[in-house]
């Protein structure tokens, strides 16, 4: 099984491709309702995306209810505390907050990673 995501509207779809069915089968992440939809084709698959982003936000719109947020852009962290001191300590020397300076670190492993 081959694994990809594509993002739309700050929405991101978890893709994969299902022998079983013989298609392309996608799943919104990151939020509590459940949305899936499939398609034959990788130029199909990312048009369906799309249409089922829209569509449900248009249906939250007529239902009159706020849809999911993929992310609220808030994380609890807890770790050890020696190395909060030592991240602290980091972003200091560098002149900036501990938050400021830990999207940045996150941001750039995400980078190396993508």
């Amino acid at each position: 099984m081959t694994n990809s995501a594509m993002t739309y509207r700050g929405y991101t779809a978890h893709i994969a491709y299902s022998a079983e069915d013989t298609c392309l089968v996608g799943h919104i992440m990151g939020i509590n309702d459940i949305i899936g939809f499939h398609a034959d084709s990788v130029a199909e698959i990312r048009t369906v995306f799309e249409e089922t982003v829209d569509d449900y936000l248009e249906t939250c719109a007529k239902l009159g209810r706020q849809p999911n947020k993929p992310y609220s852009g808030r994380v609890t962290l807890r770790m050890p505390p020696d190395l909060h001191a030592q991240l602290a300590v980091m972003a200091e020397v560098k002149g900036e907050s501990l938050n400021a300076w830990m999207i940045a670190a996150l941001a750039e492993s995400v980078e190396q990673h993508a």
